[in-house]
């Protein structure tokens, strides 16, 4: 059954607090998604974001971003009042986050809940400390710890960089109410994206999360367990990822991540991928693996390095990771592959002996050569894949229209069978639902028509990033029906337009829009 979904993070939504949450607009984004016949609600890393605000740069792999936790239902619980809240400068941009200006007002308002939420002992925050204690504690000291010094861990005094067991009993029994703050966000986080998620899967719409190949140097996870990483003895970093120079990039790209010391996993049984994979299939429905040609082989650079020219490939773990996480050909669509960049024969077999589906991106498919053959073009993409017409780190697909050559335009126009370029993000959408792969995704932007100002990301730089929000009363009930039209027309929806009409009695009550959707897709 092929379907369709909607690609929005969180920090999209609209709010009146700067930035999106767990609130209201939350719930009626899947209403939304319900109301036009998506089945998929796609968000980015749901993690805690440091410098540059990415959610692909998190303090940890298993906790989740306080800035998401909503504010009035704070105010509902009695831990925050909402008229103070108002007094606070959020940002003036309705369209955009201002993380500079709620960075200082979140901190503040959730130390104010804190305070109130701890004059009553609450059984539910201890069960779930207790529950999640195997990350929780150590990200809850690294976050006290971090925030009290203002610096990174590798700059701590030896005796907590290195955790050494004296000056960590000594800094907990000292901190021990910051340190629970920390823990009380993560409990107010998921708690609520959990009444988001099942409300979600009530309305039949599935969560597709996001999980980066690789952690941040500045995060708990290499803090807590620095052997898992390729570090010397006294923890400097020895490689870091990146990306080799291309026609792209000359330099190529220096992602500056920590690359696994894939030996200490294998010794261990893969245990930390096994909890990190649980974790993120507890928070989502499905899980979109980052990077995934990196299991087969990755780029590493030697740590230092201005650029990623004298990086080298290494070897990986390959299916043996996927395997002892029990995520070989399961039959269940739990899993997507981002198989984009440097593609081999052998990240090929790799994709193929897991089983996942693949991605293809439709901005890829037209680059001015007439060349039949490109695999994003949409008749060579098959039913094994999942569509875009651009992710959230390509440029909307109006903006990328305007950036295209003339010879890409034409060959992609000729392509489509289009005399104009009118509706250029609708013509583009009708290629991505038309093809033959089991799931559409449309980045919220593409549907709205934006043009670049409403790129999520451009990468390789840190500078107006994941800022874009929708603005109030943009998801209008014109918009939920174009997209159902279109959604019913592909027969991407799961109740299809011939089960609507077996249900009617007299074929005379069917309506003549209907007819022709029936029609249009059998003409398929």
């Amino acid at each position: 059954m092929r379907s369709s979904g909607i690609l929005l993070h969180i920090s999209s939504l609209d709010s009146d607090y700067g930035i999106g949450t767990f609130g209201k607009s939350a719930f009626d984004f899947v209403d939304f998604l319900k109301d036009s016949g998506q089945e998929y609600w796609q968000v980015l890393p749901l993690g805690p974001t440091g410098y540059g605000d990415s959610p692909y740069q998190a303090f940890s792999t298993f906790a989740g971003n306080p800035y998401f936790i909503d504010l009035d239902i704070l105010a509902d619980e009695g831990l925050l009042d909402r008229d103070e809240l108002k007094q606070y400068d959020w940002g003036s941009r309705e369209d955009k986050v201002d993380y500079g200006k709620i960075y200082g007002p979140r901190l503040e308002v959730w130390h104010k809940a804190y305070e109130k939420f701890i004059e009553t002992e609450n059984k539910e925050f201890i069960e779930f400390c207790e529950a999640e204690k195997n990350w929780l504690d150590d990200y809850a000291m690294y976050m006290a710890i971090s925030k009290q010094t203002g610096t990174s861990w590798h700059n701590w005094e030896k005796g907590l960089s290195q955790r050494k067991a004296r000056a960590m009993n000594a800094y907990r029994k000292e901190n021990e109410k910051e340190i629970t703050f920390w823990k009380f966000l993560q409990f107010k986080f998921f708690q609520q994206w959990t009444k988001v998620k099942a409300y979600a899967n009530e309305q039949n719409i599935r969560i597709i999360g996001d999980l980066p190949i690789y952690v941040s140097d500045d995060g708990s996870d290499v803090w807590a367990h620095p052997e898992l990483f390729d570090m010397d003895k006294d923890l400097t970093l020895r490689n870091v990822a990146g990306v080799p120079p291309d026609a792209f990039s000359a330099d190529g790209q220096l992602w500056g991540n920590p690359v696994y010391k894939w030996r200490a996993h294998k010794k261990s049984g893969y245990q930390w991928w096994k909890d990190r994979m649980a974790a993120a299939l507890k928070m989502y429905d499905v899980v979109r693996i980052d990077h995934f040609r990196g299991f087969e082989a990755y780029y590493s650079v030697p740590a230092g390095d201005k650029t990623a020219v004298n990086g080298k490939w290494v070897k990986g773990p390959g299916i043996e990771l996927f395997k002892e996480m029990g995520l070989i050909n399961t039959g269940e669509f739990n899993v997507i592959a981002e198989d984009l960049g440097v593609i081999t024969p052998e990240v090929e077999e790799l994709l193929a002996g897991c089983g996942y589906p693949g991605m293809k991106i439709l901005q890829f498919a037209f680059d001015g050569i007439h060349n039949p053959k490109n695999t994003y073009l949409p008749h060579n993409i098959g039913e094994n894949s999942i569509v875009y017409p651009g992710t959230h780190d390509n440029n909307t697909t109006l903006g990328w229209w305007k950036e295209l050559g003339k010879g890409s335009k034409e060959y992609c126009l000729e392509y489509g069978g289009w005399d104009y370029d009118d509706d250029i993000c609708d013509k583009i959408i009708t290629l991505a639902f038309a093809s033959k792969a089991k799931l559409a995704v449309v980045a919220m932007q593409d549907w709205l028509d934006l043009d670049a100002d409403g790129r999520m990301n451009t990468p390789s730089t840190t500078n107006a990033n994941w800022a874009w929000r929708l603005k109030k009363d943009e998801l209008t009930e014109d918009l939920s029906e174009r997209i159902l039209r279109k959604t019913k027309v592909y027969d991407r929806y799961t109740k299809t337009i011939i089960d609507e009409i077996i249900e009617v009695d007299n074929p005379e009550d069917i309506e003549d829009d209907v007819v022709i959707e029936v029609v249009a897709a059998e003409e398929l």
